[in-house]
């Protein structure tokens, strides 16, 4: 065999192997057109659907910045120097419609250092679909009416103690009536002992021109009761007002127990009044007031600007007065201070 015949034989052997792998070989598909994330406008603004689901996401926060100086408002007592507390809040708020209705997580983090000490929490994890809502967040005792006044220094006159995990259920109806009925296991002064929960119930009715809420909460602990009756007016665009009385049973009648209170009665004494307004004065600034009294005799105060400095990012000087009697006298006076006191705050927020 020369040379010329042994080059040909080569090559044809060559072809036919290639044309064999050639059939075996993997087909690389072409990649896909990058899918840009989509707007939702379904749940208002901020949301955008997670690539590849029909499941609305929010994701937004803050970061806050207190500095606190003059006397302690809430316990008496000087506080010596300035009180810094900083705070960083993340939300996630995922969203989607099925066939028995909207179903919805929603988590809050939040990461604080106050006075160089650090610590993180998780206040609100919860699940929704429907009417029905089951984890943790504020109580329904807070939420239902609304907590109290656009103070920073708005519970100096406890309206309601702190979240917990919960299950409850809230009808809406049509003209602006809305009911609720819940489970709640307590915070950690007021959690329950075996399986009886806390129970609670509210009815609202809101307009244009304000509304009305109440709610009755009874502790399962120390089998005590306590409501609160709320009512909303706006008299303007730019003006509003509200006014919340609540009363409790069996104030003082659990003295000697570990837990001193009941979780729907947090203020001192039978009974309790908050008031307050908002006024816009200009398109930045936005005045709020409160006034809080118990029947123990303490009353407080609260005053501050709210003011817009750019959007997204708001300065809030705010004044704080208390006068104390009753059992925070006491505590006041314990604590070296008088039976007033006069504070202030500076609150920076950017919100996002």
């Amino acid at each position: 065999m020369n040379i010329k015949s042994l080059l040909l034989g080569s090559a044809a052997a060559l072809v036919a192997v290639t044309g064999a792998r050639a059939a075996d070989a993997v087909v690389v598909a072409e990649p896909e057109a990058i899918d840009y994330v989509r707007v939702c406008d379904a749940y208002g603004k901020g949301f955008f659907y997670i690539p590849g689901t029909e499941t609305c996401l929010k994701v937004s926060g803050h970061v806050r910045v207190d500095v606190r100086g003059g006397d302690d408002v809430s316990g008496g007592g000087k506080l010596g120097t300035w009180k810094l507390k900083s705070r960083a809040t993340i939300r996630f708020d995922a969203r989607s419609d099925t066939e028995l209705g909207a179903l919805r997580s929603y988590a809050e983090t939040q990461f604080n250092n106050a006075d160089g000490d650090t610590n993180a929490a998780i206040p609100h994890a919860y699940i929704s679909l429907g009417g029905f809502r089951i984890g943790v967040t504020d109580s329904l005792y807070d939420t239902w009416t609304g907590s109290a006044g656009n103070v920073i220094k708005d519970g100096i006159i406890g309206y309601a103690g702190d979240g917990d995990n919960q299950v409850s259920y809230t009808f809406t109806g049509g003209n602006g009536f809305s009911a609720l009925i819940g489970l709640e296991q307590g915070d950690k002064d007021h959690v329950i002992t075996d399986y009886v929960p806390h129970v609670i119930g509210g009815v609202k009715f809101e307009q244009g021109w304000g509304g009305v809420s109440g709610v009755v909460g009874y502790d399962s602990v120390v089998e005590e009761w306590g409501g609160k009756l709320r009512l909303d007016v706006k008299f303007t665009d730019t003006l509003s007002a509200f006014v919340l009385g609540g009363y409790q049973s069996g104030y003082g009648d659990h003295a000697k127990e570990k837990r001193t209170s009941s979780y729907y009665g947090p203020w001192n004494g039978d009974w309790a009044l908050w008031g307050g307004l908002s006024a816009k004065a200009s398109d930045k600034a936005t005045v709020n007031a409160q006034l809080a009294y118990e029947s123990e005799g303490t009353y407080a105060g609260a005053l501050n600007v709210a003011y817009e400095l750019v959007p997204g990012f708001t300065i809030t000087p705010e004044l704080d007065y208390t006068k104390f009697d009753g059992a925070r006298k006491t505590k006041s006076l314990a604590n070296k201070g008088g039976d007033h006191a006069f504070g202030g705050f500076l609150r920076f927020q950017r919100n996002f």
